[in-house]
């Protein structure tokens, strides 16, 4: 089993070696790694975000671990240069249609989240992300209209079988978990929500056993602060569920918390905490590794088969934070090594 590790910029090379380091503490037979470059790093080494052998590399591994991308340095670069671009190039390139991005609260942290405590508590939810289509992959540009006024541009569409896909893996999300799925769209006012609404609600007709329900974005990001507890799964497109995901990560105490997992249909995956590279604490060891170790743990779950593996990942962060390990942005002082540090201690 290759697992491929992309450390990219700022935070990411000092988060990875966390994940690493429990990853190697469970000495699961049969596991290689290989790292490539990606994002800036790649950029200022290779002239390219996404270099052939990075992408040779992820087409050959089972998985891959994916710290973050951006650098400030490269933000005056042509768009298909920037460093964002090799998260964009690798969903497209493997086919990661299917972002799965988990939000719970950790009993310790209730009193981190923003919301309040007995709100954040109730927070155990899914958010089922298409991450192959949408405003991101459209065609966009810049122009001039008539009047001689610059114009940007960015086209948001789907196709039903898009839609479809996801669909299908937002209802067996829910019948695995609680039976609710919420689809979330704007369908008052975008065609390209309306087609989302329509086809989700054919595909409906497969899951009888599973509760449908549709919610407009704006009303979504308000019942996540209001009354969050009311959601099992999530299922939105690409750009709202980038919004809403970055949402409910506050809600549960950090971003530095939440870890995701983006998959194509043969259940190949690249997983990454869902915050960015932050590189105005780059190099400082404030960066909280816990989202990015819970990454390897669903990479263990969903692409190696190895739930046991991922159940002693989940339970030794949880018991790290019991015996009171906080980073900084979690309110407490212990560097990221410290970090990795209590969860290998917790680790049985």
């Amino acid at each position: 089993m290759l697992i491929a590790l992309f450390p990219g910029d700022g935070i990411g090379p000092e988060i990875v070696a966390q994940a690493k380091r429990v990853l190697d503490a469970l000495a699961i037979p049969g596991i290689t790694y290989e790292e490539g470059l990606v994002g800036g790093a790649a950029y200022k080494a290779v002239g390219h975000p996404l270099p052939p052998e990075t992408l040779d590399l992820a087409r050959r591994a089972d998985a891959i671990l994916f710290g973050a991308v951006g650098d400030p340095d490269c933000d005056s670069l042509e768009r298909h240069l920037r460093p964002e671009q090799a998260i964009l190039g690798l969903r497209k390139e493997l086919g990661l249609f299917s972002n799965l991005r988990p939000a719970k609260v950790f009993p310790e942290l209730a009193d981190a989240s923003a919301l309040k405590q007995e709100v954040a508590s109730a927070i155990d939810l899914l958010i089922v992300r298409e991450t192959n289509g949408d405003v991101y992959f459209g065609e966009k540009g810049m122009r001039k209209t008539p009047e001689g006024l610059r114009e940007g541009y960015d086209i948001m569409s789907y196709n039903e079988e898009q839609v479809r896909k996801i669909a299908h893996q937002g209802f067996q999300a829910a019948r695995a978990r609680r039976g609710k799925l919420c689809s979330v769209d704007k369908a008052n006012v975008l065609e390209t929500s309306q087609l989302w609404r329509d086809v989700v609600i054919e595909v409906s007709a497969d899951y009888p056993d599973v509760a449908l329900s549709h919610m407009y974005v704006d009303n979504a990001a308000m019942q996540l602060v209001r009354n969050p507890g009311q959601f099992d799964v999530i299922v939105t497109g690409n750009m709202f569920g980038d919004i809403l995901s970055d949402q409910a990560s506050m809600c549960v105490g950090s971003i530095g918390m939440l870890a995701s997992a983006t998959l194509n249909d043969s259940n190949q995956g690249l997983y990454e905490p869902i915050h960015g590279s932050a590189p105005d604490i780059a190099g400082q060891g404030k960066a909280n590794p816990l989202a990015t170790v819970l990454s390897a743990g669903m990479m263990l779950r969903y692409s190696l088969n190895l739930a046991d593996q991922a159940d002693r990942i989940e339970a030794a962060v949880a018991k790290a934070l019991a015996n009171g390990a906080r980073s900084f942005d979690l309110g407490g002082t212990m560097s990221t090594v410290e970090m990795g540090d209590a969860v290998l201690a917790a680790l049985v």
